[in-house]
This record gives C-alpha cells, sequence and structure tokens, in this order.
C-alpha cells in the first residue's frame, strides 16, 4: 500500500475528461457538486450539467428519461441520498426498464464522520444489488475507481459505483487493470479465505501479516463488484481453505456477507463469520468509528480465528466431495 488518494475527487477530474470522449454524458447533481466534484465537470461543460437542488426523486427520473433519449446520464450525489429516497424511481424508472443510468454515489458507510447517523449510507448495497439489471461496484481504491468509472460510462445498462469520503489507501499496483464481475486474489493461504470491499480490504491485508506470525495463512479476496458477484472465486476459495470470513462497511444484512453466504449455501457449505455493522453509528471521527463498531483488523482476526476453530477437520478433496 502506498499512501492514501481520494477516489471522489479523482472521479470528478475523469468525468471531465469523459465529457469530451463522449459528448453524450450529462451529469446531475443534487446540491453537493462540490463534496463529489461533480462541478469540475459543470464548469467544463455547464450546458450537459443540471443541479436539481435536494430532490433525489426527480433526479432519478430526470435520469432515466435522458438515458430513453440516447445520453448517458450520471447521477452525483451522496449514497445515501442516491439510494434511499429515490428507490421507487431506481425500481421503477431504471431497473425494470433496464435504462443506462449511471449513479457514481460519494460520503458511503460511515467514513462519512461527523456528519452523523442521518448522512450514514449502511443499506446501500442491499438496497442496489436487490434492484435487477443493477451492477454494483465497491471500489477498494482511486486506481479501481477510475477504472470501474470508465467501464461504467462504456457498458450500456445501469450501474451504482460506491464512493468514500476520505482519502482511502491505495492497494492496487500501476498494472492493475479491473474487470467487472471478477474478484480479486491479493494474498494467497490455505487455512482461511477472508473476502472483503471497499476500505476493509486494506483491514483485511493487515490482519492476513498479523496472523502470519501465528501460522494461520489466509487467501484474501478483494471483492470490489458485488453484482453480478464473482461465484467461481468463492467456491474456489471455499474448496482451497475451507471456511470464509467476509469484511465491509455495511449492515450485515443485504451486503457483502449475505451475498457470499448464499453462494457458498448452495454450492460448498463452510464455516463462516462476517465483520460487519451490526447497528447504526453516531457522529465521530472515522477512526473512532470504526474502533467503537468493529470494523478493523483485530476483529478480522478474531473472526479469521473463530472460523478457523470451527472448522471440520477435513482434507481439501473431502471439502470438494
Amino acid at each position: 500500500m502506498v499512501g492514501r488518494i481520494s477516489a471522489r475527487e479523482s472521479v470528478g477530474k475523469l468525468l471531465a475528461d469523459l465529457g469530451e470522449e463522449f459528448l453524450n454524458l450529462v451529469i446531475l447533481g443534487g446540491d453537493l457538486n462540490k463534496s463529489t466534484f461533480s462541478n469540475i465537470f459543470g464548469a467544463k461543460f455547464p450546458e450537459r450539467f443540471f443541479d436539481f437542488g435536494p430532490a433525489e426523486q426527480n433526479i432519478v427520473s430526470v435520469a432515466a428519461g435522458m438515458a430513453s433519449t440516447g445520453k448517458i446520464p450520471v447521477i452525483s450525489t451522496f449514497a445515501v441520498f442516491a439510494t434511499s429516497r429515490p428507490y421507487d424511481q431506481l425500481r421503477v424508472g431504471v431497473s425494470q426498464s433496464n435504462l443506462n443510468v449511471k449513479i457514481i454515489a460519494t460520503h458511503a458507510g460511515i467514513l462519512t464522520g461527523e456528519d452523523g447517523v442521518s448522512a450514514q449510507s449502511i443499506e446501500d448495497i442491499a438496497i442496489m444489488s436487490a434492484l435487477h439489471n443493477f451492477k454494483v461496484i465497491v471500489p477498494v481504491d482511486t486506481n479501481e475507481a477510475l477504472q470501474a468509472t470508465r467501464v461504467a460510462i462504456e457498458s450500456d445498462g445501469p450501474f451504482y459505483i460506491r464512493l468514500s469520503r476520505p482519502a482511502i489507501p491505495v492497494i492496487n499496483k500501476d498494472d492493475y487493470r479491473f474487470v467487472l464481475g471478477q474478484g480479486y486474489k491479493l494474498r494467497e493461504g490455505n487455512n482461511v479465505t477472508i473476502i472483503a470491499c471497499g476500505i476493509m480490504v486494506s483491514f483485511a491485508l493487515e490482519a492476513a501479516e498479523s496472523l502470519k506470525n501465528i501460522g494461520i495463512e489466509c487467501r484474501v479476496i478483494n471483492m470490489s463488484t458485488l453484482t453480478p458477484i464473482d461465484k467461481n472465486i468463492i467456491i474456489d476459495s471455499a474448496k482451497k481453505t475451507g471456511a470464509i470470513v467476509t469484511a465491509e462497511e455495511h449492515y450485515i444484512i443485504g451486503g457483502l456477507g449475505s451475498l457470499v453466504s448464499q453462494i457458498l449455501s448452495t454450492n460448498i457449505p463452510v464455516p463462516m463469520e462476517s465483520v460487519a455493522l451490526t447497528s447504526y453509528a453516531e457522529s465521530g471521527k472515522p477512526e473512532d468509528l470504526f474502533q467503537k463498531y468493529g470494523l478493523t483488523s483485530e476483529k478480522i482476526i478474531e473472526a479469521v480465528k473463530k472460523v478457523n476453530h470451527r472448522k471440520p477437520s477435513l482434507t481439501e478433496q473431502d471439502i470438494i466431495n
């Protein structure tokens, strides 16, 4: 990991560049344009930038209308406002019609910190994954966020990309290439697999390094695409390690853990533990909130030890059979 870079700022700059390449690209903002950095696009292409104020239902409906005329509308606002308020418009106007609407939302999870519980989006993955046709992406770092944004703009159909407020650790190397629907193995191990997304991937890597010192080797998977999720890498990891831990900055129901458990239960049931939020949080500094609500490498270590202890004494071939 090398430093931290703001994904929301980098994506804001990229969208302004993509505006030159995709002449039908438009951005719809919700009175938070400086915070999402969509104002960069607005300054460059004022005739293709529309600010609706805090009227998210209207934003989604207009975006659907624009998509039906051949535009590529990008909805730019905070995650909590992009998903919760306009759910009916997303469901009927975008999902059911499979329209080419892109939602690039910032300030997801509890990394919003001092903005408080009303601005913390901890259900958005569950909401968006339940909408048919939507592709749901939680980039691990700025490099992946930039590549995922380009893929979304170049691809037909609705996308939801979940970005954080603060700068986040750089995980991927310069030669990394994002592929929609593919999980990425960042570390090999044969005892337990840790599957994580977003900011929790860095904690998963820290946990794996610590666990190595006590003889537990962890495979670490960055599951940046949650819909469609990489079924093959989940099953392969379960076969190789016989136990799974998921880690996410999201409510424990309906997110990464739920999606992974659905794959395991119908294909290869193995012991599993989840590190996730189990309640709403509160206002506070992100590092304090992560500590209080158990989104840490220490909690991942505890989960790995617990699930490793639960593993039956089986060989890999026994698990496969």
